[in-house]
């Protein structure tokens, strides 16, 4: 029998962003409290969180066209924009207190444009311009139909182009270039350093609430093939495409009826210094008329491992797989006869999206190429080449008749007693992933959340106020936290 004598405070499922976010939160609140992290790859950010699969984009708001389709309607790109508002304050008390180093390594500054072409776009980016200019964290953001001007903010976009073509833009100098991957591993080394344990190729295979309310965690050495286990008070599944998976196995009936759609990403990158050097910003775009959210065509600036890279896209890929590193069986084994009816139902409605994919995966290679030069007109098939990105696995959740609803964005489940959680779905996760981490630590832990709260307000003052009218700038904003995050 393995050995069960040991019983942790903390077993955090995945070594991504989410979880060494969460494991840093708590070796702050409760250093004395027993943590260890399982990861199944033999590398910490392997996934998602990896610099290459994701765009990097600091979602702000400020240039995400899908979070305004109504442009009088600037809900949702506030609240995206005060999440990573705290992300940045969070990110800023850790390097005061020394344990991230000097932010150059993970965030740069690089700004958010939007540019849009034809009246219908300009209307819409106008309108949206007017809605989001009021609001404290988006009053620098700057706008214009000027093709000089523009052609200075993004002069590899306007190169080319057709000087009869209706353009506009707007810029946000604030913006951010994430490496999520070099991020995770700080965060990491922050939480060994104050007393957390990491074990990578480590895979968590079951998960059981045994009768004395603790949870009994079944782990495999991927590499040895030995098998322990492991009792913990708490679990937090942070495993990314496998989440509904490991949550379904824990029998916690928060879950039920949910299902995922998988669907994975390529990109078109250059590393030419001569064409890098010409686009320094995120540029964002307008999905095509009827086309999903996820299409929205953006070409970023990257740094990554010391070296700079544009990146255009997306292109969708489709695989059964959950993970990038998965296996093709994957999304069978999370289906139930609970929500096949779900995930079909979702299908159904989702016609559209269904004809997109398909469209997407049948194009040729030359389909792919004239849509980076509908942004880039100049643009050299010889200085491109494709890279496949990270696989999501999508949410589709139940809607009050028991149909599938597909959704963007993530979705923190908590169990009734607060004693697991699991964080489902893709976009903005990463970057909205200390505000996500504090709501489950108020939800799990209410009777010590109220001793934490001080502390986690000193982490993210935000937390406890909102953004004043005077503080024109997210960099402003960050002078509340006593630092400022240095941007390189």
């Amino acid at each position: 029998m393995p050995d069960t004598s040991e019983i942790h405070d903390v077993v955090l499922i995945g070594g991504g962003i989410m979880s060494t976010t969460l494991g840093a939160l708590l070796t702050t609140v409760r250093p004395d409290w027993s943590t260890v992290l399982y990861e199944r790859l033999d590398e910490l950010a392997g996934e998602s969180s990896h610099a290459w699969n994701n765009a990097g984009t600091g979602h702000s708001g400020f240039c995400e066209l899908n979070y305004m389709p109504d442009p009088t309607d600037s809900t949702r790109a506030e609240e995206i924009a005060r999440l990573f508002h705290l992300s940045r304050q969070f990110w800023a008390s850790l390097v005061d207190q020394g344990r991230l180093p000097e932010p150059g390594g993970f965030v740069r500054s690089t700004p958010h444009l939007d540019v849009v072409f034809g009246a219908r776009d300009i209307a819409y980016l106008r309108a949206r311009f007017e809605a989001l200019r009021r609001l404290p964290l988006f009053s620098a953001m700057r706008y214009s139909e000027d093709r000089d001007t523009i052609a200075r903010w993004a002069p590899l976009i306007m190169r080319g182009r057709d000087a009869g073509e209706p353009v506009a833009a707007t810029r946000y100098e604030a913006g951010t270039d994430v490496d999520f991957g070099a991020l995770t591993r700080a965060l990491a080394d922050a939480m060994t350093e104050a007393g957390a344990r990491i074990r990578t190729g480590h895979e968590v295979i079951g998960l059981r609430r045994t009768a004395d309310g603790l949870w009994t965690v079944r782990v495999r050495n991927r590499n040895t093939k030995q098998r322990t286990v492991v009792r913990t008070r708490f679990v937090f599944v942070g495993a990314g495409g496998y989440a509904l998976k490991l949550l379904q196995r824990a029998r916690v009936p928060e879950v039920r009826g949910y299902a995922v759609f998988p669907f994975g990403a390529r990109f078109l990158r250059t590393d030419n210094p001569e064409v890098v050097r010409r686009h320094d910003a995120k540029v964002y775009g307008r999905a095509a008329l009827g086309a999903p959210p996820m299409s929205v065509p953006h070409l970023d600036r990257r740094f990554v491992d010391g070296r700079e890279s544009l990146l255009f896209g997306p292109y969708p890929t489709f695989s059964t797989k959950l993970l990038t590193r998965g296996r093709p069986i994957d999304l069978f084994t999370t289906l139930r006869p609970h929500n096949l009816v779900v995930l079909l139902s979702a299908g159904v409605r989702n016609l559209g999206l269904v004809r997109y994919l398909v469209v997407q995966l049948l194009s040729s290679r030359r389909a792919r190429f004239a849509q980076l030069q509908r942004f880039c007109p100049d643009a050299e098939p010889a200085d491109w080449y494709a890279i496949q990105s990270g696989q999501r696995a999508q949410l589709v959740k139940p809607d009050a008749r028991g149909f599938g609803e597909l959704t963007f964005g993530t979705e923190l489940i908590t169990g009734a007693d607060g004693a697991i959680a699991g964080l489902l779905g893709a976009s903005p996760g990463a970057s909205t992933a200390p505000a996500i981490m504090v709501e489950l630590l108020r939800r799990c832990f209410p009777d010590e959340a109220a001793a934490w709260e001080p502390t986690l307000r000193a982490l993210m003052p935000g937390l406890a106020e909102p953004v004043d009218a005077d503080e024109r700038t997210v960099a402003e904003a960050l002078t509340r936290t006593g630092t400022r995050l240095k941007l390189a």
